[in-house]
């Protein structure tokens, strides 16, 4: 018999700057000729080489059981032709698996960067667009050697749902 899975629902949060802090950085535009500060990406990639590339991602709708993060390298990702995505972020933390309390997703704007912290759980990209092309920053071996996920269906028979409550159920979206 198998065991009933259990969905908790977590609500879209706008990010800003200030919220996004705990996860990352939030990177934003800027005028070309502003000196180097905080707010540009804090990198740390020095554990091996650069990868940045173009990921096509297709849609997998809002629900996911699985997170992961990376101890190496910070990882930055936006989005191309100013696609809206989202993102389901925790704090990095030294447990096997992040505080269930703890995860947010973000509606990150398509004009826009996120940078996330060393070992900050995430799941994601998610969006609802048939496809969407994201720019992706971390290093060559990331996938293979600093890839540390968990999974919620094995360990509390639970999955998540992004939830909107401004948008209609998401099932209208779907093409059949």
């Amino acid at each position: 018999m198998n065991p009933t899975i259990s969905v908790k629902q977590l609500p879209l949060e706008n990010i800003s700057a200030e919220c996004f802090q705990p996860f990352g950085q939030l990177i934003t535009p800027t005028a070309d000729d502003k000196p180097y500060d905080a707010t540009d990406a804090q990198l740390m990639l020095h554990n091996g080489t650069p990868r940045f590339y173009i990921m096509r991602l297709y849609q997998r709708g809002r629900k996911f059981h699985k997170i992961t993060r990376h101890r190496q390298c910070t990882q930055c990702l936006g989005s191309l032709e100013g696609k809206d995505w989202w993102m389901a972020v925790a704090p990095a933390c030294e447990r096997e698996q992040p505080a269930i309390d703890e995860i947010k997703v973000f509606l990150i704007p398509g004009n826009c960067f996120i940078k996330l912290e060393l070992g900050t759980w995430h799941a994601g990209p998610y969006f609802e667009h048939d496809f969407a092309d994201f720019y992706n920053l971390e290093l060559s071996d990331t996938n293979q050697v600093d890839h540390f996920s968990h999974d919620f269906r094995e360990s509390h028979n639970l999955e998540f749902e992004i939830v909107d409550r401004s948008l209609k159920p998401y099932s209208i979206f779907r093409k059949k």
